[in-house]
């Protein structure tokens, strides 16, 4: 078969509308329908987003007051956050087992997606209460409030690297971005915050000694807040020593592979119906549950066919 591109088009947007009108009954019997992997000690949940083109995105509109200022447009004004998710599974040894993974088109406050992850996670949980939850994300609030306060009680964990890159800038402000000195004390600092017993606190206590230093300088304001509004998830060392993860490359990968391979490609944008019918396939597939997903889909398009049952044959002869 050679079908048309206007059908291929079609086609992902009218089977996602199928799956859409029905993703909840859909999704418990996929989740119920596997079993965990029976090494797994550890349920690590992740939540992000990464910028995608949108059509609808209302560029010009946003454009607009540079125009009237006579500034010339910038940044990536047609672009809106897609959230993504992913719950991984990890034995003993702090090896990754599996991963599920979820795209949402944007929308306010990531409310789809945060269902799903709940689901997910709840639905984990049921077969295996016995499971230790441990939450790895960046900075952001609203990642945080959903995560410690809607999901069960588990260790919270900032993603390092983020962590890095704050210490990096207070740094980089202090002795020159770049520069010999910087690199010794961002290497000696990432050192002791990732090995150390009480490595946060130690990296504070050298935050506040640069900020005594260089009262003037906001970039040592702003790294000592981050710190301290994270500071009970930066136990990096107990962590490791427990063979947990520490780092939010998973779902960071997650939003790589998804959506920005996909969606981000040269000259494309979106608008949410057609984005989302290729993230929620694209997620079925890398979660790989499409299979098993396909099935299920497939019903809503059969119906059964009964016949009548008062059924007069015509005479052969007439």
């Amino acid at each position: 078969m050679t079908p048309s591109q206007s059908s291929l088009d079609r086609l992902p947007k009218a089977l996602h509308g199928h799956w859409e009108s029905q993703r909840p009954p859909f999704a418990a019997p996929l989740r119920h329908q596997e079993a965990l992997p029976p090494e797994a000690v550890t349920m690590a949940v992740s939540l992000d987003g990464v910028r995608a083109p949108r059509k609808d995105g209302q560029r010009q509109v946003k454009r607009s007051p540079a125009r009237a200022a006579g500034k010339a447009p910038s940044g990536p004004a047609g672009s809106q956050e897609v959230g993504c998710a992913t719950v991984s599974y990890y034995d003993r040894h702090g090896e990754r087992l599996s991963t599920r993974r979820m795209a949402r088109m944007p929308e306010p406050n990531k409310a789809t997606l945060k269902s799903q992850l709940t689901a997910e996670v709840m639905g984990a949980l049921i077969q295996r209460p016995d499971l230790r939850i441990i939450k790895v994300a960046d900075g952001a609030p609203d990642h945080w409030s959903y995560l410690g306060e809607t999901l069960p009680l588990g260790a919270e964990v900032l993603d390092f690297y983020h962590a890095a890159e704050h210490r990096g800038a207070a740094l980089g402000a202090a002795y020159g971005e770049g520069t010999s000195t910087d690199h010794e004390r961002l290497e000696t600092l990432s050192t002791v915050l990732r090995d150390a017993p009480q490595g946060v606190d130690q990296v504070m206590g050298a935050l506040c000694r640069l900020r005594t230093r260089y009262p003037r300088r906001q970039a040592m304001h702003t790294a000592l807040a981050y710190f301290r509004d994270h500071r009970h998830r930066m136990r990096y060392a107990a962590l490791r020593a427990q063979h947990l993860p520490i780092g939010s490359g998973v779902v960071e990968a997650a939003c790589k592979t998804l959506v920005s391979q996909r969606l981000k490609r040269s000259g494309m944008r979106w608008r949410h119906t057609g984005g989302q019918a290729i993230l929620t396939f694209r997620a079925l597939c890398q979660s790989e549950r499409f299979e098993r997903a396909w099935p299920l889909l497939v019903r809503t398009y059969q119906r059964d066919v009964c016949l009548p049952h008062k059924v007069i044959a015509f005479n052969k002869r007439r």
